[in-house]
């Protein structure tokens, strides 16, 4: 994609699939000459489109043959989405009606819209800086409520607005700095180093402040991945059928009846939390188990919580726990399963609580302690945290990388305060750190970091 785009684009603008509404979208120069070349009103009055009123009528093909009963609205611009005149036709959601929608539309000469390339217009056309676009789609793929929320933040133009804010108090600085570098001969009287300073110290703890939820909001933003480990037959698939309230994992009593490993998803009181059944833990020769096997601890270490899945039929021993996995207790909750049968003679919980391990004991065959189990895994994955407050600004990864960068730059200014550095080398790396906020909210981002943002967007956004 260039960030060039010229001319009429059209595309579906509602998820893919059927439904009972679907939206065509088209944006540009001839987009309510394409439009009222389409529609006729059902209303023998109709003359022309009425700006921001739904109209209802009929969309035609070439060939002036009724496709869809529709309703139709126009947004000119610069007050649309784009900035650009805009037309949405609303259909029915049938995958067949809206492809003979959109054909019709790019035969009139429009042409179908690149990823994001909507989006990409309202940010070339002002509506929104890069920080808003990029909100839009954190706002599509939330996975998780407080991840919605924390993007419904950024689009409104909050950390735009704190990144501008933060730009010109250094913006002031590099201006005060010594205009004596410039005007020697007028003897003017610079900056003092310590008010300089003082001015980079308060806009480093600003990026700091920035970058402290990043952490605190990671499961929010990106969900949490739960990886089920154990022996064979401990109960690993049963609990996963549990956790999703549905038979998703075969349980037989054959022992290896998973070889590979199943994830699911599931929502956990508005945290999406990704679950990952393993191949049971056992000495194997199959080629195809031992893979599994160590797939399931690769995934046990990228895990924010293992679920160490015990037969409490059993003693510790005989569980025959992955010393791998269990190496680290805080990132562990063992699961003592069948409680519904007699507990071993040597109890494996009360071993398990002697060595630091939190315990919970259920039975994923009769749903005992689940409800009670999933509350726990929220709760630490969660770390006790609780969803981020309404107007918490938290950057993405994007923006907390070149955040870093800045205060970097600003950090090494410090020093070179310190060392008494010339004042026009000190002027340098102030208009460095000033770049690279620029970058954050597009003022001078280059083509191929836009390109790169924009073309994660869904077609049609």
């Amino acid at each position: 994609m260039g960030i060039n785009s010229a001319g009429t684009i059209a595309a579906i603008a509602t998820p893919a699939g059927e439904g009972g509404v679907g939206i065509i979208r088209i944006s540009g120069p001839d987009a309510l000459e394409i439009g009222t070349s389409l529609f006729i009103s059902s209303n023998e009055k109709f003359e022309k489109f009425r700006p921001y009123v739904m109209h209802h009528g009929v969309i035609t093909d070439s060939h002036v043959s009724e496709i869809d009963e529709v309703l139709a609205v126009y947004m000119p611009g610069p007050g649309s989405y784009t900035g650009e005149d805009v037309i949405e036709i609303n259909c029915h959601g049938g995958r067949s009606i809206l492809g003979a929608v959109l054909e019709a539309v790019l035969e009139k000469g429009a042409r179908l819209a690149e990823a994001g390339e909507f989006t990409l217009r309202a940010f070339l056309n002002g509506r929104m800086d890069l920080t808003q676009a990029e909100a839009v789609a954190e706002m599509i793929h939330a996975p998780s409520r407080g991840a919605a929320q924390l993007a419904k933040v950024k689009l409104s133009g909050t950390l735009g607005l704190r990144i501008k804010e933060l730009r010109e108090s250094l913006e002031y600085l590099r201006a005060q700095l010594c205009v004596a570098v410039d005007f020697p001969e007028d003897e003017l009287e610079c900056l003092p180093l310590e008010e300089l300073e003082s001015g980079v110290s308060n806009a480093c703890a600003e990026i700091k402040e920035l970058l402290s939820g990043i952490d605190r909001t990671r499961a929010w933003r990106e969900g949490g991945l739960v990886v089920i480990s154990g022996k064979v037959n401990a109960g690993k698939s049963s609990l996963l059928n549990a956790l999703l309230g549905r038979n998703r994992a075969i349980v037989t009593d054959i022992p290896g009846t998973t070889r590979d490993f199943i994830e699911e998803t599931i929502n956990l009181d508005g945290l999406q939390v990704r679950i990952v059944d393993t191949a049971g833990l056992r000495v194997t020769t199959d080629a195809v188990e031992q893979a599994g096997l160590e797939m399931g601890r690769e995934l046990a270490g990228q895990a924010d919580l293992v679920l160490l899945m015990i037969d409490g039929t059993l003693s510790l021993a005989e569980n025959e726990l992955d010393p791998e996995l269990t190496s680290d207790s805080s990132r562990c909750l063992a699961v003592i399963n069948k409680s519904d049968l007699e507990r071993a003679a040597d109890d494996p919980e009360k071993e398990l609580e002697r060595l630091g391990y939190e315990t919970i004991s259920i039975s994923a065959r009769t749903g005992k302690n689940i409800e009670p189990l999933s509350g726990i895994i929220r709760e630490k994955i969660l770390s006790g945290g609780r969803e981020p407050d309404p107007d918490e600004v938290v950057p993405n990864m994007r923006q907390a990388e070149t955040l870093k960068r800045a205060f970097d730059e600003l950090v090494l200014l410090i020093d070179d305060i310190r060392l008494t550095i010339p004042y026009d080398l000190l002027g340098v790396r102030l208009e460095t750190a000033c770049s690279l906020l620029s970058e954050i909210t597009g003022e001078i981002t280059p083509a191929q970091v836009l390109d790169s943002i924009f073309s994660k967007f869904c077609v049609g956004k």
